[in-house]
């Protein structure tokens, strides 16, 4: 099949990669000349394991090129994927100005009949918008048709999750479409789901509006447990236990954040007020979330009183990791929040400085270092639950920092295991672990 993929960013460059790699022709396109001219040396602008093997791979194999020109690009095509971004805007609505963008260069540049198929993430009745403004400009006899294909990539593991995913949703008016993207998507070998265009839309918004609502629903638990002496392990773990809950994303922490969580919670709501209805369950979700990570700055002052001059050092910075995204990584607000206190910030993270030094406020000290970034500080706060970090030796945190002080946004490490490492230990919803007292009762935050 021959394929064009326009935007080549995590979801564009993957879907693109993959679909090569599965035995298509694809070209990718995108307007940025410097992206694209390091994507044909056979080198990734993003950090997504296992994303620049396959890319060079398939370079090598002649089943993907790339490029800035449309009429190159869309050339022949029988099926044009659509995959820019779709930023929040200041009323958590979608912005749609690059998929308005793209539409107007497919009309102007296709000259076959042609599936367009969107993987951006859009609001519920986009798909047909498109489908409206590419038909507005075409001339006839030029035919399309439009399928709703919505991505459940997690960044970090996108690759995996495109060979390894739990189902693919296409959705279409057009039956035909429906069983050309079947085809399509068949070497994937994974459950295909097929509905109408706006089903396919909602569930993708629903999907990640749920992920968002379980864990703030955790986190909510871990304030809890705090407050009355439980461990919010053991509270998932028996949770977990029952099949009509399941135990993925009740793991406690400091937030979500990320591309997808912040803004298609945001956009649904927004959606709703659309239709004047209101969305009460999803603004607690938010709140909940933003009070987390207010939560680990609180726990550093109320064990450390005033942190003036106090070098505090963030383990990690992504908001998950094996990737380099900093969209709304907790990091930034506990970096703002802890300089207002007049703290010195230092940050380590194994891969993101370049990207976090873009959206970090001034003036954290960054380094990519685990050791240095240890070095004379009074305490540590994990921030991201990077493998460098939980690997590195629990007597090298306490020989590094000037307080052996270890704050845990991630609940890396059991409490057993910290129980002997001379470490005063503080993590989300579990008991204090105090080198003097072994595990302190919980203190409440």
């Amino acid at each position: 099949m021959h394929i064009a993929v326009i935007g080549t960013g995590y979801v564009g460059l993957v879907t693109g990669v993959c679909l090569a790699e599965i035995g298509n022709t694809v070209t990718c396109l995108d307007v940025d000349e410097e992206k694209v001219s390091l994507l044909k040396s056979g080198r990734s602008p993003i950090y997504e394991e296992g994303l620049e093997e396959l890319l060079t791979k398939n370079l090598r194999k002649g089943n993907i090129q790339f490029t800035t020109d449309y009429r190159e690009g869309l050339a022949g095509k029988e099926v044009i994927y659509i995959a820019v971004g779709t930023p929040e805007r200041p009323d958590g609505s979608a912005e749609l100005k690059y998929i308005e963008s793209v539409c107007r260069a497919i009309s102007e540049n296709v000259r076959q009949d042609v599936v367009i198929v969107t993987k951006s993430t859009v609001p519920v009745g986009t798909n047909q918008y498109i489908k409206d403004l590419i038909e507005a400009r075409l001339t006839p006899p030029i035919t399309i048709s439009v399928v709703s294909n919505p991505e459940f990539l997690r960044q970090g593991t996108a690759v995996h999750d495109t060979f390894h995913g739990d189902r693919i949703v296409i959705g279409s008016e057009d039956s035909w479409a429906l069983e050309l993207l079947e085809a399509i998507n068949q070497p994937f070998q994974l459950p295909i789901v097929k509905t109408d265009l706006r089903s396919a839309e909602m569930i993708k918004y629903a999907s990640n509006a749920f992920l968002a609502a379980k864990i703030s629903f955790i986190n909510e638990m871990s304030h809890l447990c705090a407050q009355v002496g439980a461990n919010v392990d053991n509270v998932a773990a028996g949770m977990g236990m029952d099949k009509r809950i399941g135990k993925k994303f009740l793991h406690a922490g400091v937030g979500y954040g990320g591309s997808c969580f912040p803004k298609d919670t945001n956009a649904l709501i927004a959606m709703g007020k659309q239709f004047d209805y209101q969305m009460p369950l999803l603004e607690s979700v938010q709140q909940v979330n933003e009070m987390q990570r207010k939560r680990m700055v609180d726990m550093i002052t109320t064990r450390l009183g005033s942190l003036d001059n106090k070098v505090v050092v963030l383990l990690g910075l992504t908001f998950k990791p094996n990737t380099d995204d900093m969209r709304e990584a907790p990091s930034i607000r506990v970096a703002e929040e802890l300089l207002r206190t007049g703290a010195v910030v230092k940050a380590y993270d194994p891969v993101a400085i370049p990207s976090a030094k873009t959206v970090m406020p001034e003036p954290v000290l960054f380094t990519s270092d685990l050791e240095e970034a240890l070095q004379g500080a009074d305490a540590a706060v994990i921030m991201t639950d990077w493998q460098q970090i939980k690997s590195f030796p629990l007597e090298e945190y306490r020989r590094l920092l000037v307080h052996p002080l270890l704050f845990d946004g991630r609940n890396c490490f059991t409490l057993a295991e910290m129980k002997n490492s001379g470490i005063e230990y503080h993590s989300i919803g579990r008991p204090v672990v105090n080198p003097q007292e072994t595990i302190s009762p919980m203190t409440s935050y």
